[in-house]
């Protein structure tokens, strides 16, 4: 709208990727905005192509995993612009541009990108002190962008805009050249024996294996360990625990592998495309000792 630009609703009034192939045709210059699941969906259409028409294809809600970022940019090519933000912040973060979607920079495709114009962002501790570059911790920013506060709710507000930075409540770190890496949500990380996992690198890993179409980590309960990890799995062709126990020893530390694979047709996704993490949760009982 403040670019005076074109608004299209697909007829249908939900995703359907044959759908958007159709409307990416028609509409000259088009930038479409979706979320990395989206995204997916898109790739895996019987349609799956390079819309003539597509100028920009923008992304967010969530890190996109490196596997489909290659997926994608042998699609579309260098139309991807990922963006960073929050309800709080919204879509002003952080932003990885279309240069940098090459195959040939995979260091950058890990990344969010850097600070927008007029965006400051850092990395804290749990006591609210900046980081170096590299160190795990809270990512927080500050912009005219940034929220006023929420509504009605000054106890949450003094809490989230402390010291006058937004507290995202995602977990990163930044490298010497300003880029940001999003590890997870901070109520994602899995504790466990006193050593912080973080699920996206799990599922990376387990991304990379061709049977794996999605899969979504998540930690247990565990009596001694505090918990324990586990992986949700929707596979495209029959593949063994054995097999995805091997890669994740192969490329991770032993105590980050999961403990269990747990096969399912689908996971549980909001309107949005994310995975709703709280529901596999609940699907996980606590291992008796």
């Amino acid at each position: 709208f403040a670019a005076g630009a074109v608004n299209v609703i697909p007829e249908s009034g939900h995703f359907d990727p044959e759908e958007i192939f159709e409307l990416l045709d028609h509409w000259p210059n088009a930038s479409f905005f979706a979320a990395p699941t989206m995204v997916v969906r898109l790739l895996a259409a019987q349609s799956a192509r390079a819309p003539r028409h597509l100028r920009t294809l923008i992304y967010g809600g969530a890190p996109m995993y490196v596997a489909d970022s290659l997926r994608a940019i042998q699609l579309f090519g260098q139309r991807l612009y990922q963006l960073y933000g929050q309800g709080e912040a919204p879509m002003t973060i952080t932003g990885l541009p279309q240069e940098m979607h090459q195959a040939s920079m995979m260091d950058r495709l890990s990344s969010c990108g850097y600070a927008r114009t007029g965006c400051e962002v850092k990395i804290y501790d749990d006591v609210d002190r900046e980081l170096p570059s590299g160190e795990v911790g809270e990512i927080v920013t500050r912009s005219d962008c940034v929220m006023a506060g929420y509504w009605s709710n000054p106890a949450a507000t003094a809490k989230a805009l402390r010291g006058g930075w937004l507290h995202t409540g995602d977990v990163g770190s930044m490298d010497a050249a300003g880029f940001l890496t999003i590890r997870d949500r901070s109520k994602d990380m899995i504790i466990s024996g006193g050593s912080n996992i973080y699920p996206r690198e799990i599922e990376e890993v387990l991304l990379t294996h061709p049977a794996v179409a999605e899969c979504s980590v998540v930690g247990r309960p565990h009596a001694e360990w505090g918990e324990e990890v586990v992986a949700f799995v929707v596979a495209k062709t029959e593949v063994s625990n054995e097999e995805l126990d091997k890669l994740c020893l192969d490329n991770i530390a032993r105590f980050k592998r999961p403990r269990e694979y747990r096969f399912v047709e689908a996971l549980p996704k909001n309107n949005y495309g994310k995975v709703l993490k709280t529901e596999l949760r609940k699907l996980l009982a606590p291992l008796t000792p």
